[in-house]
């Protein structure tokens, strides 16, 4: 081996050693420091198809805590662009919006060719979409579909406010069946940003309703429990992304 380049760790062992330290967190035996993190090459389909939907979950909950602490994976992206070129295995596919401060690949700290990524206003599904999902689940092996909304959406107020302005009109009518399920006591309108927020959950939970309904293929994989279909809401103010499922 040549001592001036030293193998890197793989993802799959890498994963292995962050779900121990979460595991020590949450049982309370003791918090750890991870060490910097360097991915010198793309998934392997050996190492995604080694990873379960929630090991999926982990792992970008690692990566948004990474994120949050500015200490992210020192990505090769010229090395994993070259090292996905003959294929790719990515482990999700992510729906988010296009809110240029809500980056899903930069949040949860993902590199070149480990999800595949959606984005539209108000996170929204249509058949494009879910046609790209079964792509991404059915044919290339995809374990997670995961919905991110995010605080303080733009999308969302201009449909609590009924904005109108060419095919965006359209495309907010989508948005507007959460308005009228979410549960809120306080002031509804787009200029109370918790309302909005509120909103924009429920927004996540109905996209994701809406997948199961429209997509007898995702659905079965669903259910089969090849892949899982959860909701995320990604917080400007913090940095956070909360996952749950629905």
């Amino acid at each position: 081996m040549n001592k001036n380049h030293p193998t890197q760790p793989s993802r799959r062992s890498i994963l292995k050693k962050t779900l121990a330290v979460s595991a020590l967190t949450v049982t309370g035996v003791g918090t750890l420091t991870l060490p910097t993190l360097t991915f010198a090459a793309s998934l392997s389909k050996e190492e995604r198809d080694a990873m379960t939907p929630d090991a999926v979950i982990e792992h970008f909950k690692q990566g948004n805590l990474r994120f949050r602490e500015n200490r992210p994976a020192k990505h090769d992206y010229l090395a994993q662009k070259r090292n996905s070129l003959a294929g790719q295995y990515p482990a999700a596919v992510i729906l988010s919006c296009i809110d240029s401060r809500a980056p899903a690949e930069i949040v949860l700290d993902a590199g070149i060719g480990e999800t595949f990524n959606a984005r539209v206003a108000g996170n929204i599904s249509n058949r494009d979409i879910l046609g790209s999902m079964e792509f991404a689940c059915a044919v290339a092996g995809a374990k997670l579909i995961l919905v991110m909304g995010h605080t303080r959406c733009g999308a969302v107020r201009g449909a609590i406010d009924n904005a109108e302005l060419g095919n965006l009109t359209g495309l907010l009518e989508e948005i507007k069946p959460a308005i009228e399920k979410t549960t809120y006591s306080g002031e509804r309108t787009g200029s109370n940003y918790e309302f909005v927020d509120a909103v924009a959950r429920k927004n996540v939970e109905l996209t994701i309703e809406n997948i199961r309904k429209n997509s007898a293929v995702l659905k079965q994989l669903e259910d089969e429990k090849k892949i899982k279909i959860v909701g995320s809401m990604y917080s400007l103010a913090g940095g956070k992304v909360d996952f749950f499922e629905v």
